[in-house]
């Protein structure tokens, strides 16, 4: 605000404001004191209505004032442009999902049974039984079984084709929408690998969805899933979609597939493929790589289903395995190995594979059949 005078403050007085604004030909003399300037400015808020000041009222307001108290009385009266604007764009986005449902009326990724409802030199069309025109999808003529006529039920495959068009095949996919699957690389390109999953048409495993860098004829563990394009894609984080309804029970040997490490819990394991398990962090005594095989034994079965595993046997049988390690170990050594009871886990890991605990039970053993003795520098073969 600028002043047309100069302020004025006497010892702890109030600071005057002669303001050069008029309202209603009169000057307006505003009084501030440094202990009351949040009062009037409240003052001032409270008296605001409709984008002018109580002190507009002293006298006339422009064009500007007056069209937005109109607009502020049709808002209150129901008759806001913005309501209708409001609308407009409710409606397109009422219209845009029940696009989106139509598209989905027949969903791609799964195999289904659909009614022929029309037949052509090229094929037949197919649709559900209260589907709309606009929903049907052809099955070419080199997939329609013979002798298909009007009304008869296929179960078919429905995808998309080259042209990003719904399409039906009656040939098997060796993965469905949120399966889990393994299939080989047929090509690597600059947007993603592409794989043999059963139909004409390959299956793109785009870059984002590896967990890996794939290379031509890998065999990748896999879901499948529609993305944003609305096309069927391959991914390679398949942790949700893995079974937690697995026939195994506690000590059942396994065997399994690594598709995730993680440093916080351990290494991720789909056993045949199919079922969600665990070798966790304190059971890994070597370094894993995605995709390596892996026999181990259910160690636990959790509530949810999820199998915890272990590489190792059970301690006693595990106890005489690592026994027998340590002291081969040391008859290649020259009988002497600078690790005992003492030693720390992490440098036992490293040596031996195995927890502290393990090699503590086995270099135990030993020493109960008078094989070694544990001295404070390390173990020693016994002659």
């Amino acid at each position: 605000m600028k002043n047309s005078e100069s302020t004025s403050q006497q010892n702890g007085g109030p600071l005057i404001l002669k303001n050069e604004r008029t309202y209603g030909g009169r000057n307006d003399e505003r009084t501030y004191s440094h202990n009351s300037h949040r009062k009037n400015d409240r003052y001032e808020k409270n008296n605001r209505r409709d984008g002018f000041d109580k002190k507009d009222r002293r006298g006339s307001f422009d064009r500007h004032d007056k069209k937005d108290v109109r607009n502020r009385f049709n808002r209150q009266n129901g008759n806001d442009n913005r309501h209708s604007f409001s609308d407009k764009n409710h409606y397109s986005d009422k219209h845009r999902d029940e696009d989106q449902k139509k598209k989905s009326a027949i969903p791609i990724g799964k195999t289904q049974e659909l009614i022929v409802v029309k037949t052509t030199d090229f094929g037949v069309f197919l649709n559900t039984p209260t589907g709309e025109d606009s929903d049907k999808i052809l099955l070419p003529k080199s997939q329609v079984p013979k002798g298909t006529q009007l009304n008869d039920v296929l179960n078919v495959f429905v995808y998309k084709d080259s042209e990003d068009r719904p399409i039906a095949t009656m040939e098997e996919p060796s993965i469905e929408l949120g399966q889990v699957a393994r299939l080989y690389v047929k090509e690597v390109t600059k947007i993603g690998a592409f794989l043999d999953w059963g139909l004409s048409k390959d299956l793109l495993l785009p870059f984002k969805e590896q967990a890996y860098e794939v290379k031509e004829d890998d065999a990748v563990l896999v879901t499948l899933y529609v993305d944003k394009s609305d096309r069927l894609c391959a991914s390679m984080k398949v942790y949700n979609h893995l079974s937690n309804e697995s026939p195994y029970k506690k000590d059942d040997e396994v065997f399994g597939r690594v598709y995730e490490i993680s440093d916080n819990f351990g290494v991720f394991i789909a056993v045949d493929d199919k079922y969600s398990a665990l070798l966790p962090k304190k059971e890994v005594f070597e370094k894993y790589r995605i995709n390596q095989p892996i026999y181990a034994r259910v160690a636990q079965v959790m509530d949810d289903g999820r199998l915890t595993l272990s590489v190792k046997k059970k301690i006693p049988e595990q106890m005489n395995d690592d026994a027998s390690f340590i002291y081969e170990t040391l008859q290649r050594e020259n009988g002497f190995l600078p690790f005992n009871d003492k030693s720390d886990s992490e440098a036992v890991k490293n040596r031996f594979h195995m927890s502290k605990n393990a090699f503590k039970r086995a270099i135990g053993h030993l020493y109960k059949e008078r094989l070694i003795t544990i001295e404070k520098d390390g173990i020693h073969l016994n002659d």
